[in-house]
């Protein structure tokens, strides 16, 4: 593969100025697009692969691509590793040039982005075993700070993590899963350094400040206490990233040692372990798309066997909490919506099983929370989220929110005995707020409000809730904002984003990263596609497997349903998705390319087929029951005829900006690179097609607490930029 050279780019904008008289006239600066800009594009090398199965076979020229870890973690690497970072490289130049000249516009958002966000900034504190925890933020660092204050906020403050330190030398740097020992003596964490999403396990001595030499690799990043404060219970993962063991530690010994307690066989399910709530029981936790199972054992006894809580059955899904002589359990047995039961603590299988609260049509029974005089509940009905108090005795009730569009959550709660509950609430003109609610009393305290620095008045934003009509009837809700003063008039740019996978809900929530895009006279909208689960469990069932096209047809039809209703011109309809959003963004050009004026696909999904028949890239086995196995000719005829690669074809597409990670664990980078070389083959018109590769990073992007926002500077400079708004022109 030929390292491409890249045009280099000058651009100088003369202004001339004429005499009459006394008045002087300016001529208009010209607005310079990328699409006005010529520099060549990489052009990938093929190799033709033949990959055939049920008597069909796909040609993949680009299948070279992909390469193992062994491959790019070697320090020499081979003439395949080379090509493959060239074209990577060639990529990145090339969407440079394009966009070079929105560079000072990027900087521009960048900085307008960051500067929103309040710099000397630290969480709201929770108690915790007679500790108060918090995380804060020093002006210009990156990384949080972990501390704690002993009895009172008054104490001097103990810091037991700061990240900053530990992440120099390093491009980047995750720290995960802090966990205390029950005697408030011991830190366990997990860092990542090379956004792969493995974690070393380290252990820190709170007392002395001293590390310990216990160094466990490989791991998901959390270490979870028995009650002896030397025990340690930890999930291990194979060479798909799947989680698939639980060992168990003793502080002292080398990891070589531990004592595997768990084996997750089947390939299909992964495996996890905690602690519960009450602090009782250690508990490990199998889960697979449609099924779990949970086996527990006493943490007082770390040493003894786990005992299995009910045994796995297909379709069977269930999670426990203890509360004194019982355990709480939130099932979908018999229930689609889930229900709630309880069962004795020496009799946990479902024939035991109690029901405290049925299933419900109309809403998703999402979680619960135990307290001593309180069961907190957690339910969605027609796409909001409900918090719902029900007192062992006594008389139970809903916190009332003001907004037509929120989301209210609960959030860290570890202590047992309090009649205080810690919730969180947003919407998207709320930043986003923490209170603390009186279970008996009913009083909010709002202990915190996001900080917006600058001139943000919520009251200068209007959010809105409308239900566009899908082609099969259903009402697919969505949420949007805008800024006030927008014209409404089917004129304006808006910027449509969604999920659609897994059961995920995408709530209306606020960001003061979007404001930058409202200010400039942007609609944003969130459109509640099938395959997430707002509209309750069948939401999400409608929108998987072989109904997954459902997703794809919500989205289009929220899009025409916005611009029937004239928030966005037709002209100026934009569209953003990442990971299983990107594949919707794939499928959504490929079926309505003229729709869209200009798309983001964020480490997409594409490569569908090919990904769900090779069982050793991550993820895979776990999701058969998302997307189907492709083994079974019913499913790879239907993921076939919309996976977003295999159904590239010669035709325009819309001006594109695809991003990815080259240290991606969950959507490997040559999904996305695939893609962009196979598009700039086919496609027939003249828009941009952009790939950036974060070379350091993974699927989270970039590390750091600011870093992260270059990529979204770069998103929204390409947005603008296809408008014209490259001058940073705000609204009043």
């Amino acid at each position: 593969m030929k390292i491409f050279s890249i045009l280099k780019l000058s651009f100088i904008i003369t202004v001339l100025f004429f005499s009459c008289s006394t008045e002087h006239q300016t001529e208009p600066t010209k607005v310079i697009s990328m699409n006005e800009i010529k520099v060549e594009a990489p052009i990938a090398k093929k190799i033709a692969k033949e990959l055939t199965i049920h008597g069909d076979t796909r040609i993949d020229d680009y299948y070279w691509m992909k390469l193992s870890d062994e491959q790019k973690n070697a320090e020499k690497p081979d003439d395949q590793t080379k090509d493959v970072v060239n074209f990577l490289n060639a990529e990145n130049d090339y969407t440079n040039a394009k966009l070079k000249h929105t560079k000072p516009f990027q900087e521009k958002l960048y900085n307008e982005i960051v500067g929103r966000i309040k710099q000397d900034d630290q969480s709201v504190p929770y108690k915790d075993n007679g500790y108060f925890y918090l995380n804060r933020f020093e002006e210009g660092k990156e990384y949080p700070i972990y501390s704690r204050k002993k009895g009172t906020l008054e104490a001097k403050e103990e810091i037991m993590l700061n990240v900053n330190e530990l992440a120099k030398g390093f491009s980047y740097f995750a720290a995960s899963g802090l966990s205390v020992s029950p005697d408030n003596k011991l830190l366990s964490y997990g860092e990542d350094t090379l956004s792969r999403r493995i974690y070393t396990i380290k252990f820190k001595n709170l007392e002395t400040g001293e590390m310990l030499s216990d160094v466990i690799p490989n791991t998901t990043g959390r270490a979870v206490w028995a009650s002896d404060n030397k025990t340690l219970f930890y999930s291990v993962k194979d060479e798909s990233l799947r989680a698939y063991k639980i060992f168990k530690h003793k502080l002292g010994t080398a990891a070589t040692e531990d004592v595997e307690v768990y084996h997750e066989k089947d390939e299909t399910f992964g495996t996890f372990v905690y602690k519960t709530k009450s602090d009782k029981y250690i508990v490990i936790g199998s889960y697979q798309t449609l099924s779990s199972e949970y086996r527990i054992l006493d943490a007082s006894t770390p040493d003894g066997n786990f005992e299995i809580f009910q045994p796995r059955e297909r379709k069977l899904e269930y999670d426990i909490s203890h509360y004194e002589d019982k355990f709480y359990v939130r099932t979908n047995m018999d229930a689609k919506n889930f229900r709630l039961m309880e069962t004795p603590i020496n009799a946990t299988g479902k024939a035991n099983w109690k029901e405290v609260i049925p299933n419900r049509d109309d809403v998703l029974l999402e979680g619960m929370d135990v307290f001593k005089d309180y069961l907190v509940l957690s339910e969605r009905k027609a796409g909001i989220t409900n918090i719902r108090i029900r007192p062992w005795s006594g008389q139970e009730h809903y916190i009332e929110f003001q907004d037509e569009a929120y989301l209210a959550y609960t959030s860290i709660n570890p202590e047992f005995d309090t009649e205080v509950l810690r919730i969180g609430y947003t919407s998207m003109t709320t930043p986003n707020s923490t209170y603390d609610y009186n279970m008996k009393s009913k009083e909010m305290n709002l202990l915190k409000q996001q900080e917006v620095v600058g001139d943000f008045d919520s009251k200068n934003y209007i959010s809105e809730r409308h239900f566009a009509t899908a082609r099969d009837g259903q009402k697919v809700p969505i949420s949007l904002v805008y800024r006030k003063g927008t014209k409404l008039d089917g004129s304006s740019p808006l910027l449509l984003y969604a999920y659609g996978s897994y059961g995920s809900s995408m709530d209306p929530y606020f960001s003061s990263v979007r404001l930058s895009l409202l200010d400039r006279g942007f609609v944003y909208a969130i459109a509640h596609i099938r395959g997430g689960e707002e509209m309750g469990r069948w939401w999400y069932e409608d929108g998987k497997l072989l109904k997954k096209k459902n997703t794809f047809n919500d989205f289009i039809d929220c899009g025409k349903f916005l611009v029937d209703k004239k928030y966005a011109a037709k002209d100026k309809l934009f569209a953003m998705g990442g990971s299983a959003g990107g594949l919707l963004m794939g499928a959504i050009v490929n079926m309505e390319p003229d729709m869209w004026r200009g798309v983001v696909a964020a480490v997409p999904f594409v490569d569908v087929i090919s990904t769900m028949l090779d069982e050793t890239i991550p993820l895979t086995t776990g999701e058969f029951d998302e997307w189907g196995n492709p083994k079974d000719k019913e499913y790879y005829d239907y993921i076939k005829s919309y996976s977003p690669y295999d159904n590239v074809k010669a035709q325009n597409y819309p001006n594109m900006l695809v991003t990815t990670g080259y240290h991606d664990s969950q959507v490997q980078y040559w999904e996305p690179a695939k893609w962009v070389a196979k598009l700039r083959d086919q496609k027939t018109d003249k828009n941009s097609l952009l790939l950036h590769t974060n070379m350091e990073a993974g699927h989270g992007g970039a590390s750091g607490r600011f870093a992260r926002f270059k990529e979204t500077a770069l998103q929204y400079a390409f947005f603008l930029d296809l408008v014209g708004i490259n001058e940073g022109e705000m609204m009043n």
